[in-house]
């Protein structure tokens, strides 16, 4: 068995290599030009650079390496859809021309069936960081307050419906009204944008999962940029979906939530 990673950008992919080499693992990595942080090339061992549109020369790399499993990590930025237009192999206009639609699910979720059609399975992006996934409960001191339980559980019946159109995974709820919704932009922009809008009169934070969520792909992550965003922004709860969201610099992260009074809970995952 040999692995292989697919690299976006942030830290992802770095911690991945770092928790596959605690465990003995060595895997070669696929970088991706326009999103890759260039650190990467002093970790991994062997390493290609592709375009975001070069899917041919991903898999030829990955053949040619002998990997069997290959893992992706990172985000590629949405607005990359568009611009693999420009230049994509013949590989990825094959793939192109059979979608339907080009959201995330769509479009990574091809990718990864070409790969299986090459004999090269994509597996679970969290195989090597279960430390940093969320538990369910209470991760902070500060347990929510009666009413921003009740924002996050209003959150939460939108949030689902969000996702589940794959439009993205973050809203901003506050007495019971969103303020909020994420769409290409990213959780962090989100939450600034709500900030902007309430004040910094305070707001919850509803991060999920998306149903039935493919952990081979687009998995949510939070890091300490976010809790940062957050405290900018006068954001006071967060909810993340717990078993289905990785938390960055977990330790640091939860620190940074409770010295600013941010609770912080991982709620049961609903298909």
């Amino acid at each position: 068995m040999k692995y292989g990673l697919i690299a976006g950008n942030g830290r992802f992919p770095l911690l991945v290599l770092e928790g596959a080499r605690e465990q003995g693992v060595d895997m070669v990595v696929a970088a991706i030009k326009e999103e890759t942080a260039p650190e990467i090339e002093q970790m991994a061992s062997t390493i290609e650079w592709v375009g975001v549109g070069q899917l041919g020369r991903l898999i030829s790399f990955f053949k040619r390496e002998k990997v069997t499993h290959a893992l992706m990590a990172g985000q590629v930025k949405h607005h990359q859809i568009f611009r693999l237009n420009a230049l994509p192999d013949l590989r990825m206009v094959r793939v192109l021309a059979r979608l339907t639609r080009r959201n995330t699910d769509s479009l990574i979720g091809a990718v990864a069936d070409e790969l299986e059609r090459e004999g090269i399975t994509v597996i679970d992006s969290t195989l090597f960081l279960q430390p940093l996934v969320a538990k369910s409960g209470v991760l902070t001191r500060r347990a929510p307050k009666k009413e921003e339980l009740s924002d996050i559980d209003y959150g939460l019946e939108v949030a689902r419906e969000v996702a589940r159109l794959d439009l993205g995974q973050t809203l901003c709820v506050k007495d019971r009204a969103v303020i909020a919704v994420e769409a290409m932009e990213g959780t962090d922009a989100v939450i600034s944008r709500a900030g902007q809008i309430t004040g910094g009169r305070g707001f919850v934070v509803v991060k999920v999962a998306k149903p039935g969520q493919d952990m081979r792909f687009d998995v949510p992550v939070v890091g300490l940029a976010t809790i940062r965003v957050m405290i900018s922004a006068g954001a006071t709860a967060l909810h993340v979906s717990a078993n289905k969201t990785l938390l960055f610099d977990r330790d640091e992260l939860i620190q940074l939530a409770d010295g600013h009074g941010i609770s912080i809970i991982g709620g049961e995952h609903q298909s």
